[in-house]
């Protein structure tokens, strides 16, 4: 395991190197997951890219910081590992607040960007309303007492029907996020809003949505896509709020594609 002191929080990470001239890949988490959920795509790509992820502070083994957070707290900590890396010119990829954090990074550092993958993301998710709600919740009863509803919106039917063990492990991942962190989170979440900064974004950039997403659901990632100049979309098929768990070999074609289309390289 590997850690790091950024910004008053210790950071989990991980760093997978790759031969020179391959381009630096940085995954992004979701409230509520840590760096594992990106595991089964992070084995396929492996030697292709240079590969950086790590647990958003709040979550996983990431130290706590003090909460509520801002998405600048998120995306301090994210420029700041990078620093400490030593990575410049990365392709950014970022699934729901991870998309924010990586649509702010941009905005705050663009020389750290070479290219952005928003995954089930938009440039505002939800409502000041349903993130205080949220919020009061998790304070008064804990994650668990929404954790059923959260894992109808991360997965499909067929997922809840046929990976009956693999619900089960990621109901544990999110039940077992400090409450702490994971609300602090949300409150970062209410009040993020990315609609004027997503028009200014100049690198490549594709908005990739799980056809069904109960949380960012297609049309909301199609409003980011149009925001963005040239910005690519791209729809998953059977497939919710993540992915990368649920269709990873197809999340990783995307990517391939994209790479390639833009010809992408290592500048770091």
């Amino acid at each position: 395991m590997q850690f790091a002191h950024i910004n008053g929080v210790t950071l989990h990470y991980q760093l997978i190197s790759a031969p020179a001239g391959k381009p630096v890949l940085v995954f992004a988490n979701s409230l509520g997951t840590d760096f594992r959920i990106w595991r089964d795509v992070i084995v396929r790509l492996a030697g292709e890219f240079a590969i950086v992820t790590y647990d958003m502070r709040g979550h996983g083994l990431s130290g706590l910081g003090t909460p509520p957070y801002t998405i600048d707290d998120h995306v301090d900590d994210l420029a700041g590992l990078l620093d400490y890396l030593s990575v410049k010119d990365a392709v950014i990829c970022g699934l729901s607040v991870g998309g924010l954090v990586a649509q702010g990074l941009y905005a705050k550092r663009p020389e750290l960007v070479q290219a952005l993958i928003l995954c089930d993301t938009a440039h505002r998710i939800g409502t000041a309303e349903f993130w205080n709600a949220r919020i009061d919740a998790v304070k008064r009863d804990g994650i668990a007492s929404i954790a059923d509803a959260i894992l109808q919106r991360w997965f499909t039917p067929a997922f809840h029907r046929e990976r009956a063990n693999d619900l089960t492990g990621y109901r544990n991942m999110l039940i077992r996020q400090p409450a702490d962190g994971y609300g602090g989170t949300c409150a970062a979440l209410r009040d993020a809003d990315f609609t004027e900064a997503a028009k200014r974004i100049a690198v490549p950039a594709i908005c990739v949505v799980g056809d069904q997403d109960g949380s960012t659901p297609p049309d909301l990632v199609l409003e980011l896509a149009r925001l963005i100049p040239r910005a690519r979309y791209e729809v998953i098929r059977d497939a919710g709020h993540i992915p990368c768990v649920e269709q990873p070999e197809a999340l990783v074609s995307v990517i391939r594609a994209f790479v390639d289309e833009f010809k992408l390289g290592g500048k770091s």
